[in-house]
């Protein structure tokens, strides 16, 4: 069984700063794209950023120049740090992977979710 865990959400004031964490676990072989989307009350899941494992990165226009997206590809870990917060980020973010099992098999996988309310 593979899976994602994620950590780091929270409340935080307008202009701080977060940082989640997502980890792959199980009989994973390797990841490919690795990725965060958010959804907030009433809108579409839509993607944040996301990294494949040659390093290119995808970035969200609302978020360009506040938001980092990084991985231990080691690891089947990435990380999101989010800084200069703003009330629109408020969401819950969900981590995605795209992984191979350790029998070849590819599955699309999303995390629990984790909410971040940025909120004075």
């Amino acid at each position: 069984q593979v899976q994602l865990v994620e950590s780091g959400g929270g409340s935080v004031q307008p202009g701080g700063s977060l940082r989640l964490s997502c980890a792959a676990s199980g009989s994973i072989f390797s990841t490919k794209a690795m990725g965060w989307y958010r959804q907030a009350p009433g809108k579409q899941r839509e993607l944040v950023a996301s990294l494949t494992s040659e390093g290119r990165t995808n970035y969200a226009d609302s978020i360009k120049g506040r938001f980092t997206i990084s991985r231990d590809t080691a690891k089947n870990t990435v990380w999101l740090q989010m800084n200069s917060l703003k009330p629109e980020d408020t969401a819950v973010y969900y981590c995605n992977a795209l992984v191979v099992t350790t029998s070849l098999n590819e599955f699309n996988l999303w995390g629990q979710g984790t909410q971040v309310t940025v909120s004075s």
